[in-house]
């Protein structure tokens, strides 16, 4: 007898059949559409225990780390614990200590964060970070977990944002904050180590880049690795000495800070990030896509990518959509 558990609820999987069809049995609301494993609308994650290898067929490498399936070809032969993808009780609330704050140019701020309890993370993904109980907002992770001992982020100071305002203007080193997360599926997977890889950014959205970038190159990725970041003008780039020094250590690293906001001095592409990428990298077949950043340019680049030759499971996306009061 094989039991799926959601929520506070235990079900027995009768003989045949799959999750989605224990659990829509028996009232639980799961959506689904085309019942085959196709449209992707019945995705869950399994909190306890491991689903089958054919539930996750078709899905990227990132949700199959995550242990995510598919719900309408899940038949498990062992016990399961299952959650929809945003269930807010699967993660805990974790406190974490503010270790500093520096402005990373005139509107970004870097938040490093101590933990006081293990939070099991990707660099790239999001947590987040609450200001009360009821005011939280989500900011990307540029740290790696097995080369940071804590938690980095960019926030960028947003016009009226009550977070990133609060973050800017009151939070000091010493305080306690609470954060929630990890989520997300914008991050390195190892495997393919020969796979290019590109990286399109602006603005703040070159914090999980960042993360992703230290991280692919710390095991060992040998494929080249080129990394587009624009903004507007010279003001908004930061971490550019940085990224400049890793190109010094990793001859398969290449980046290029984009200015689109007029001429570009030596060193400085002219152009929009994702212009200036699609015109240095015309064929993106068999290529790996990372695009974080405004939403526009993220909703623009992901089609550019795909006719552009890059298979939609390569092509990973974080839009940093904002909320009118962040």
């Amino acid at each position: 007898m094989v039991n799926i558990r959601y929520a506070k609820d235990n079900f027995e999987l009768g003989e045949n059949q799959s999750v989605l069809d224990c659990l829509t049995g028996r009232g639980v609301p799961v959506p689904f559409s085309c019942r085959s494993g196709v449209c992707q609308t019945c995705l869950m994650r399994a909190t306890g225990g491991t689903p089958p290898e054919s539930s996750q067929n078709g899905l990227k490498d990132t949700l199959k780390l995550q242990n995510y399936f598919l719900a309408c070809i899940c038949h498990p032969t062992a016990d399961l614990e299952v959650a929809m993808p945003n269930d807010d009780d699967v993660q805990a609330v974790i406190p974490a200590t503010v270790k500093s704050l520096q402005l990373l140019n005139s509107e970004i701020m870097h938040v490093e964060l101590e933990c006081h309890a293990p939070i099991d993370y990707r660099a790239g993904q999001f947590i987040n970070l609450f200001r009360d109980q009821s005011l939280g907002r989500s900011y990307s992770l540029a740290s790696v977990p097995h080369e940071d001992d804590h938690l980095h982020l960019h926030v960028r100071r947003l016009p009226q944002g009550r977070v990133s305002g609060w973050i800017h203007e009151e939070l000091r080193p010493g305080e306690t904050v609470e954060i929630r997360g990890p989520g997300g599926d914008c991050f390195y997977t190892p495997g393919n180590t020969e796979q290019g890889l590109v990286l399109i950014g602006t603005g703040s959205g070159l914090a999980p880049l960042y993360g992703i970038i230290r991280d692919a190159l710390s095991r060992n990725h040998t494929g080249p690795i080129h990394l587009f970041h624009g903004s507007r003008d010279l003001n908004g780039l930061y971490l550019t000495g940085e990224l400049r020094d890793l190109v010094e250590r990793y001859s398969n690293f290449n980046y290029v800070p984009c200015l689109s906001g007029g001429d570009a001095a030596h060193g400085f592409a002219a152009g929009r990030a994702d212009d200036v990428a699609f015109q240095q990298i015309p064929n993106l077949k068999n290529w790996r896509m990372f695009l974080c950043g405004h939403p526009d340019m993220v909703k623009a680049a992901r089609k550019k990518a795909f006719m552009a030759g890059a298979s939609m499971k390569d092509i990973y996306a974080d839009a940093f959509n904002v909320s009118q009061s962040s």
